[in-house]
């Protein structure tokens, strides 16, 4: 899908338009101030404008947006969610994340990946990859990624390609796309996956490292406790850490 097409793909119910003219006129009534506004954008380092919209007021202003995405196809949800991330308020990449979240099951398998040959296309690897920080990242890896590989399981393809890859956010997300699926975890493949990344210096990818190793440890402790005692000079102390918080 062209980039250019997708005014022509918006619905009045999935229209980026109406949705600016909502959280504008909320943020409006919720009397954000300057110093608010600041803060929040300190917190995120300066790298992204705000609104001044705070999670709850965000969810509750959304809500009629993304229950229109009920009858939106692959195509739809991925045109909206990139004109969300043109956009350039976080909150607007909050909803498009929470809009793919809920309508996860609609998506196209060749939703995963960016196209070769037309790597600008709505994509959502070209969401990791734009506007990156693990605020995005964070809800994609684990509700988008996941679901998507779950019901493809070809797409693991795409994740030992991610695992690989020079850019973060990509390897985080492969590390962190199990995060929710309990007894369904591939162990083999997070502990290759952890492996691999485990002589890594960029905080970012050993934090998920630990991350996704403690929540497997909710599954089987004992086998996350072997895979950090056999990779403990290798493994970061940050890893380690957050792998075996909750393991006695």
């Amino acid at each position: 899908m062209n980039p250019a097409d997708n005014q022509q793909n918006e619905t009045a119910e999935l229209s980026v338009i109406a949705l600016r003219q909502t959280l504008e006129a909320t943020a409006r009534q919720s009397g954000v101030s300057p110093a608010k506004l600041e803060q929040m954008e300190a917190y995120m380092r300066n790298q992204f404008r705000y609104l001044g919209l705070t999670s709850p007021i965000l969810r509750k202003a959304t809500k009629p947006f993304l229950a229109a995405g009920v009858d939106a196809d692959g195509d739809q949800l991925m045109a909206t969610a990139w004109k969300c991330w043109q956009q350039d308020e976080r909150e607007f990449q909050y909803t498009a994340t929470m809009l793919l979240r809920k309508w996860s099951k609609n998506l196209k398998p060749d939703s995963l990946e960016a196209s070769a040959t037309h790597p600008n296309e709505p994509s959502v690897e070209a969401l990791i990859t734009n506007k990156s920080w693990w605020d995005t990242v964070d809800s994609l890896a684990p509700w988008t990624v996941g679901p998507l590989v779950a019901a493809n399981p070809e797409l693991v393809t795409v994740m030992d390609r991610w695992i690989e890859h020079d850019n973060i956010w990509l390897v985080r997300s492969a590390l962190l796309y199990q995060l929710s699926y309990k007894e369904r975890t591939d162990p083999e493949r997070l502990f290759h996956y952890s492996a691999l990344r485990a002589d890594d210096t960029e905080f970012f990818i050993r934090k998920a490292i630990g991350w996704a190793l403690r929540q497997y440890g909710r599954q089987d402790g004992e086998a996350v406790k072997r895979f950090v005692a056999e990779h403990e000079s290798r493994l970061s102390g940050l890893s380690k850490r957050e792998a075996l918080k909750h393991l006695s």
